[in-house]
């Protein structure tokens, strides 16, 4: 009887293993194998089309390194992350502490907050392009707003903000839900505790509510510097990284530089140099929002 419920269990087990294996392998197929190659062929001088490439060796990293426009993407793209971490984490902080204190349909304005994160980023940035085009300019000329008398998408000052805006737009409502869910996991009798001792309203959320949404804190930055390194769709649909590669981030550089130059070499060059960026923020990030945790 017990040698029965034994091998029932190993065969359990190897029943559970075996639903992981086509996960595994497409994980691995789609992922592993497309980053190893693409760490591989910025090695070459490979461009994309023809069945013969040569080992350059550092080549293509070197001739980055010299490139003016190489360093104008990376300054642009850490630029258009701190403006999106910046917004990102104070307006869903904001709007999680504003949303969670509401007493009567909370469910139903939760769920008005969440529906631009279910449309697509191309179709967000088209919207947006027209109301850029054909609502602010009228809403500049009505207040008497020289810079909103035209769209902003059209000069090199404002055109970053405003692409930042848009994704900001769409970016906060996951972030809000993880604030929201951290703040439900504050014991209520800290904050009364709290207000019996007098502390004021700043003082309740500076000793009270951030150190317990310290954690959350730390995934919604690491989701939105990831989401700021690696933006796309929102400057490509909305300017194409113009006016004067005032937007060109290094998404875009890399998608001009594969699809449109034919240089899939120095394309997955810059795809490392991206990757690494992305690895030290995010690593360095964490480890200062360890410490803080640990102080």
């Amino acid at each position: 009887m017990y040698k029965k419920k034994k091998s029932s269990g190993l065969s359990g087990k190897y029943i559970y293993f075996g639903f992981t294996i086509i996960p595994v392998l497409l994980y691995s197929f789609f992922y592993v194998v497309s980053v190893i190659n693409g760490v591989r062929y910025s090695f070459t001088d490979w461009d994309g089309m023809s069945q013969e490439f040569h080992f350059v060796g550092f080549k293509n990293y070197a001739s980055l390194l010299r490139n003016p426009n190489f360093w104008n993407s990376m300054k642009t793209t850490v630029y258009y992350s701190i403006l999106l971490v910046t917004g990102v984490i104070l307006t869903s902080l904001a709007l999680a502490i504003s949303l969670n204190s509401l007493k009567r349909f909370k469910t139903f304005t939760k769920s008005i907050f969440f529906i631009p994160a279910m449309i697509g980023g191309v179709t967000i940035a088209l919207i947006w392009d027209q109301l850029y085009y054909r609502v602010v300019p009228v809403i500049g000329q009505l207040l008497g707003i020289k810079w909103m008398s035209q769209s902003l998408l059209m000069t090199g000052k404002t055109a970053l903000p405003a692409v930042v805006f848009v994704q900001i737009w769409q970016a906060v409502a996951l972030p809000t839900v993880i604030f929201i869910a951290g703040l439900q996991q504050i014991p209520e009798e800290q904050f009364e505790s709290a207000k019996i001792d007098g502390a004021t309203a700043f003082q309740r959320f500076r000793y009270i509510t951030m150190p317990f949404l310290l954690p959350t804190v730390t995934v919604n930055l690491v989701l939105t510097i990831k989401q700021g390194f690696t933006s796309f769709d929102f400057p490509f649909a909305l300017t194409g990284g113009g006016p004067v590669r005032s937007t060109e981030v290094i998404g875009i550089l890399i998608y001009n530089d594969a699809f449109k130059n034919l240089r899939f070499s120095v394309a997955n060059a810059e795809a490392c140099l991206l990757f690494l960026v992305v690895a030290v923020f995010s690593l360095t990030q964490l480890k200062l929002t360890s410490r803080g945790g640990g102080d």
